[in-house]
């Protein structure tokens, strides 16, 4: 299996510093920064790219189950939601709320539910953040 590789640089202090991420097949390429971070400044954070992450896989994740399941999917549309906040021990990220609705001809809303959360638990990025409250809510369009 591939290495997938990210780089990020920081320069100056924490607060009045900034930085640059990008993607090591280049389809990312912008600017970071503590206000961009902590509050509503211009640019990403690594809570953005994780939330990315996040939904991109558990997408695949969910479509591999619904075919495998014998319902493969015409679309489906995820969105994850990272909250980091401060704990006494430091920034933390504290819980991801996953979001999707799709589109799976031939399929129950239960047995939606069932493969969705499956999935959830399953998708590799969803491991990796297993130390995280990771929530779902599923539906069908």
């Amino acid at each position: 299996m591939p290495i997938r590789t990210a780089q990020a640089q920081w320069n100056g202090d924490l607060r009045s510093g900034s930085g640059h991420m990008r993607f090591g097949g280049g389809a990312f390429d912008g600017a970071y920064s503590f206000d961009s971070r902590f509050g509503d400044g211009k640019g990403t954070n690594p809570e953005e790219l994780i939330a990315a992450a996040h939904a991109g896989c558990f997408s695949m994740a969910a479509a591999g189950a619904l075919t495998r399941a014998g319902h493969p999917p015409t679309n489906i549309d995820t969105t994850a939601n990272v909250l980091i906040e401060q704990k006494p021990e430091g920034f933390r990220i504290t819980s991801i709320a996953l979001t999707t609705t799709a589109v799976v001809p031939g399929i129950d809303a239960a047995h939606f539910q069932t493969i969705a959360e499956e999935a959830k638990k399953n998708c590799p990025v969803s491991v990796a953040l297993s130390a995280v409250n990771i929530t779902l809510t599923a539906s069908l369009k």
